[in-house]
């Protein structure tokens, strides 16, 4: 047998043993899909103990009128949830045992005393096949024991009537913000929402030139997926340290005949900082040439007649202000030191 036969057969071997494991797993998963409550706390589980959310209501009515207007109560008019576990009892279990005897805290799942991985490993038992789910786990909330909860309400807000004001500044109003909060089931408005704990962004925000985030244009969720992510910062997209700013700056991504090295090794991030700063265009110092000085020093280069070479005397105006020659300093097809 030839060589390249031999290579043939290896690779259909390995292609019928991938499918023959893909289906057997399949088969698995369809065997375990039966209630969320069975891989919980409470074990044999049997259809009769569920006594549906309207029995909750007696005890729970607060909790019940605001879980009923959320998509986790509706899923019961979804024909892919017939005959699973629903409402109330999808996440707490069943609860016929708690009715007979509510002093018994044990014969339904709580919460209260459960660590944010406790919590969210339930959250995740149906919501971990979505795309922005899979890489909770790997994720920074998770490492630092930010759970499901800690932003989101499974009961659903609770937000007044909305009026006119500013988010910049935290208050009733801000936290309010319906046509954000209620999207996603959030406690508050995103950016309030965020900026709670990542104190440190707020104050880049308050600076002249920042993205319009505060002010409602643009969301945090935008850029970053709060649950997890290959890329630095959890930014959106996965192929690129600058996918998430190509989304919108689309004529900075090329390619150019000429490529701005840092660009492409350290991505935009290089030059720019991208929640606030000084600078009209977010960089990271000033002005524009003591960002380009901290690479082009001219140290190394042997025919220097200024501190980056040639005609760039810093004593001369004109030679101060870089990107007035050099504009397309993001890339040019035309001009290797990236003129007009």
């Amino acid at each position: 047998m030839s060589s390249i036969n031999k290579v043939k057969l290896v690779l259909l071997s390995g292609f019928a043993l991938c499918l023959m494991i893909w289906g057997i797993s399949g088969s698995f998963s369809q065997l375990g899909v039966t209630t969320k409550a069975e891989n919980m706390e409470i074990p044999n589980v049997n259809p009769d103990d569920y006594v549906g959310s309207e029995t909750c209501k007696a005890c729970h009515e607060d909790q019940f009128k605001s879980f009923s207007d959320t998509k986790h109560a509706k899923l019961a008019q979804l024909a892919d949830w017939k005959g699973k576990a629903q409402g109330c009892e999808g996440c707490h279990g069943p609860g016929k045992a708690h009715t007979e005897d509510a002093t018994d805290k044990t014969k339904i799942i709580s919460f209260k005393d459960k660590n944010s991985k406790q919590i969210s490993e339930t959250c995740l038992s149906c919501h971990a096949g979505k795309e922005s789910h899979n890489n909770f786990r790997r994720g920074e909330h998770w490492r630092n024991d930010v759970g499901c909860t800690d932003c989101h309400t499974a009961h659903g807000p609770n937000h007044g009537d909305s009026k006119t004001d500013s988010i910049a500044y935290i208050g009733d109003v801000s936290n309010q913000k319906p046509n954000e909060a209620t999207e996603l089931m959030l406690k508050a408005s995103e950016p309030q929402l965020c900026i709670k704990c990542h104190s440190e962004t707020k104050s880049q925000f308050g600076k002249p030139f920042h993205h319009k985030v505060l002010e409602g244009t643009m969301k945090c969720s935008d850029c970053h997926n709060a649950h997890g992510g290959f890329e630095s910062k959890q930014t959106k997209l996965a192929a690129g340290v600058d996918a998430a700013c190509i989304k919108c700056h689309t004529d900075k991504q090329g390619p150019f005949v000429f490529e701005h090295a840092p660009l492409k090794v350290e991505g935009c991030s290089a030059c720019h900082t991208p929640h606030g700063s000084s600078n009209p265009k977010l960089l990271k110092r000033p002005q524009v040439r003591q960002l380009c000085l901290e690479c082009h020093s001219g140290i190394t280069e042997q025919l220097s007649e200024g501190p980056t070479g040639g005609p760039h005397s810093q004593t001369s105006i004109r030679s101060t202000s870089c990107t007035v020659c050099h504009a397309a300093i993001h890339g040019s097809n035309t001009s290797n030191v990236y003129f007009r």
